[in-house]
């Protein structure tokens, strides 16, 4: 086997008002409190509270971990030298006062087009890229991901709370997101062409403002020789982070030379197994879209670790990921530990998730 792909991975998170859990508009003071280097890793994101970070290209996961490290810690402080919290949670928990978006002539563009679902609630994700030979390799890939990333979404499921309740749901992120078009599952398509003809198309019936609202959870990048995918919700801990794009890592490498045991599955089933793996994360069942039959979510998970265990053996990555998959399986997701927190429910009072959002903080 070929040396392990690069990857590197695109991180959003909240800024958070520690007095009141609201979402704070604070992100020009918190890039303009990044060291220099830190701050050429950050991006400008849609809405006012929240601050994206990007790690440098990586070659394995113990790089990739250092530089999460890196990364929310210099976001951490620059949260706190502008008075506020840094906190990775997908949904907005309590409130977001200030819905303009951030003052970019594109963000601006994109409220104009979609209208009000551009003023929903920040939500903040998880997009991982891995290095792929080209943009036909790139779409091959997008749709054998298809049936997997149900279970991807399920693992990383880290956004229980909307407007200071808890929803039933482990990622509201992926409920909410749904009001956008052009986002879900990829279409299987057959060819690079194909994808650039269909985007052309919905470009023509406005449902894309243009070619770079792909909203798809599996997409080629625009800017590097990668694939991306975006159907995680940020992680809580550089753990999960790095067990996600771990995961992917494999499952890209993979299906570059198998469509894997899965194999294809109808948009309508993936649909559901994705609002599925949304509303259950990893504490109750799955849907399997094999058979259209639920499953316990840990099985699938076995089956995904089986599938590719011998690509994370040849990229040294075995035995990270499996001590990563034994801590969330005692430990929860991202979401069911934010409910530990919220136990009892009478907590869920906006002083309470003030303080619960200041047990979540990102620490410096």
């Amino acid at each position: 086997m070929n040396a392990a792909p690069t990857l590197g991975v695109e991180e959003e998170y909240l800024l958070i008002d520690p007095e009141t859990g609201q979402n704070a508009p604070v992100v020009q003071k918190a890039l303009g409190a990044l060291p220099d280097a830190m701050r050429l890793q950050s991006r400008l994101e849609f809405r006012h509270s929240m601050l994206e970070m990007v790690t440098p290209v990586c070659s394995g996961l113990a790089e990739l971990r250092r530089e999460l490290d890196l990364m929310r810690s210099a976001a951490a402080d620059a949260a706190a030298e502008a008075g506020v919290l840094l906190v990775a949670v997908g949904a907005t928990p309590l409130a977001e006062p200030v819905r303009e978006p951030a003052d970019d002539p594109r963000f601006r563009a994109i409220t104009r087009h979609y209208g009000p679902i551009a003023y929903d609630a920040a939500v903040c994700g998880c997009h991982v890229h891995v290095g792929v030979p080209d943009p036909e390799t790139a779409i091959l890939v997008s749709t054998r991901l298809r049936p997997w990333l149900p279970l991807i979404q399920a693992i990383a499921a880290n956004s229980p709370l909307y407007q200071g309740v808890d929803t039933g749901h482990a990622s509201w992120r992926s409920l909410q997101l749904k009001r956008w078009p052009a986002l879900g599952p990829t279409p299987a398509f057959e060819s690079f062409a194909d994808y650039e003809q269909t985007i052309r198309t919905l470009v023509a019936a406005s449902a894309m403002l243009d070619d770079s609202m792909i909203l798809w959870y599996a997409r080629p990048s625009a800017a590097y020789p990668t694939i991306e995918i975006r159907v995680a919700d940020v992680c809580a801990t550089p753990a999960d982070t790095v067990l996600i794009a771990g995961l992917i890592r494999a499952l890209v490498t993979v299906l570059q030379s198998t469509p894997g045991p899965l194999g294809p599955a109808s948009d309508t089933v993936l649909e559901a197994a994705h609002w599925n793996a949304a509303h259950a994360g990893l504490e109750g069942t799955l849907l399997d879209v094999r058979t259209g039959q639920p499953r316990p979510a840990w099985e699938l998970v076995d089956e995904l670790v089986e599938f590719v265990t011998p690509t994370l053996t040849a990229f040294g990555d075995l035995e990270v990921i499996t001590a990563e998959l034994d801590r969330v399986r005692a430990e929860g997701t991202g979401a069911a530990r934010q409910r530990r927190l919220l136990d009892p429910p009478e907590t869920l009072s906006a002083a309470g998730v003030a303080a619960f959002l200041r047990e979540l903080a990102v620490s410096p």
